[in-house]
């Protein structure tokens, strides 16, 4: 997808100059969202102002994802259009400065100019800060610079700040707190791509919540590759958790709703356990990635917990906050997975009922251990054994979406809906829901009860204020 953000004003030293024109082309996870808008901060002061297509921009950043299947491919032949269009500008007699970013620039920086010698910058997801050097250090040079390495400094303490909101409407954001992973999953790029696990300090958060909560943000999420490790330096001089930090994000006028992801079960303590039932602010929907049921292949991918501490996790949590919904990452055709471990993953999902998930299929990731692995699953089993958990994951969204069906609900409205006078919201458990209502109610938080459940949404209407007031 590509990502368009807020345009900013330019800053005073820039006024007298045409701005030059930024397009940023986003694939992958909520941070790479994050990512981009930062990097568009980080350009701002070079009069750098965004655009929505990649013709006619000064430069193009493709920030990108290495977690998917043949996720370098799609990079390649991204940058085969983009060169069309760099080509042509050329012709005209003006440059474009072509960027790829992210995790598949960190894993394949040398790839990436040998293929596509017409790429400027390569720069890996912790050196972004170093953009404008880069730009200035590409302009000097006869071929392409590339910064891929794991810098001593975080590149959080370099950022200016934020110029906005980082999605379109301001009533939701993504907040990056945590970088990073020291868990090594078998099947993972993340520790060689994004480096080990750091995370931001205290005061830096709250002061971008702050800013998002004052420009009109209500609900915030915050991103780590494994968020509920976060472990910032407080203003205190100690170390503050996540659970300390949510009570902290919890006080900001104006801020209603705080989400976070991605966690992994052996990072749930017993503070983030019980800050689920303290704050109201934390929403009842918890994304808890198990990755499989069985022992023998939780073992194989380096999870470090069995299937029963997952379930016995999940009763603590329930036991907190009853109204706690969840989602997961599974994996199938993992090397090694029998038909045995396949009905263990199947009968941990019905033993604990999801809103919603996402399953793949294993595929290999150059440098993990499990590339390498024996005993390989044959395309065939692993696809079908996908297509049956998918089938069941299902079942239990349309279950759980049905069972919503005569609840009300408190609706966050995020913009307008697709129909004449219909407005856009999300319930607690990210589900969208739809109500007939003025625009002035965007950015709001209203009592509604569902009627509906539609294909991929809700339907509902607005309960009285004076009935509302006394429910």
């Amino acid at each position: 997808m590509s990502l368009i953000a807020e345009t900013p004003s330019p800053l005073p030293e820039t006024r007298t100059a045409a701005p030059k024109r930024l397009h940023v082309i986003t694939w992958g996870c909520q941070m790479n969202v994050y990512d981009s808008a930062r990097m568009t901060d980080v350009l701002r002061p070079l009069g750098y102002a965004p655009v929505d297509s990649p013709e006619g921009a000064d430069m193009v950043i493709l920030n990108t994802c290495h977690i998917r299947e043949r996720a370098s491919e799609k990079v390649f032949s991204e940058l085969g259009r983009l060169r069309v269009i760099k080509e042509a500008r050329a012709a005209e007699g003006q440059s474009t400065v072509l960027a790829v970013a992210g995790c598949v620039a960190q894993a394949e920086g040398k790839e990436i100019v040998a293929r596509a010698p017409f790429v400027d910058l390569v720069l890996g997801p912790q050196t972004y800060h170093r953009l404008p050097e880069m730009v200035a250090r590409a302009a000097r040079a006869a071929g392409a610079v590339i910064d891929t390495d794991f810098p001593a400094e975080q590149k959080f303490d370099f950022l200016p700040e934020a110029a906005g909101p980082q999605l379109p409407g301001g009533v939701t954001a993504f907040l990056t707190v945590q970088e990073g992973c020291d868990k090594f999953c078998s099947f993972c790029v993340v520790p060689y791509t994004r480096g080990a696990e750091a995370s931001r300090p205290v005061a830096a958060v709250l002061a971008e919540a702050r800013r998002m909560a004052a420009s009109g943000v209500r609900e915030i999420s915050l991103l780590g590759q494994n968020v509920n490790a976060y472990h910032g330096d407080g203003p205190d001089g100690s170390t503050w958790d996540l659970a300390r930090l949510l009570y902290a994000l919890a006080e900001i006028p104006g801020l209603d709703r705080l989400r976070y992801t991605t966690s992994h079960p052996r990072d749930m303590g017993e503070a983030l356990i019980r800050a689920h039932a303290d704050l109201p602010q934390l929403m009842p929907f918890l994304h808890l990635p198990v990755q499989s049921g069985s022992d023998r292949i939780l073992q194989a991918m380096n999870r470090g917990h069995t299937a029963d501490d997952y379930r016995r996790l999940v009763d603590r949590l329930r036991e907190h906050r009853p109204d706690l919904a969840l989602s997961s990452d599974f994996i199938v055709g993992h090397p090694g997975e029998t038909d045995a471990d396949f009905a263990e993953t199947m009968r941990l999902v019905r033993d604990i009922g999801y809103a919603q998930s996402y399953s793949f299929s294993w595929s290999p990731r150059p440098g993990t251990p499990a590339a390498g692995a024996p005993n390989r699953v044959a395309d065939a089993v692993s696809h079908a054994r996908l297509l049956e958990l998918q089938a069941l994951i299902r079942e239990q969204q349309d279950r759980f979406n049905a069972d919503s069906v005569g609840r009300t609900m408190d609706i966050l409205f995020t913009g307008r809906g697709r129909k004449p006078g219909q407005l856009s919201g999300r319930s607690p458990y990210l589900q969208a829901v739809h109500v007939q209502g003025p625009d002035s109610l965007i950015g709001t938080t209203r009592r509604v009860v569902i009627e509906r459940m539609l294909t991929n949404s809700l339907s509902g209407s607005f309960i009285p204020v004076a009935e509302s007031a006394c429910a």
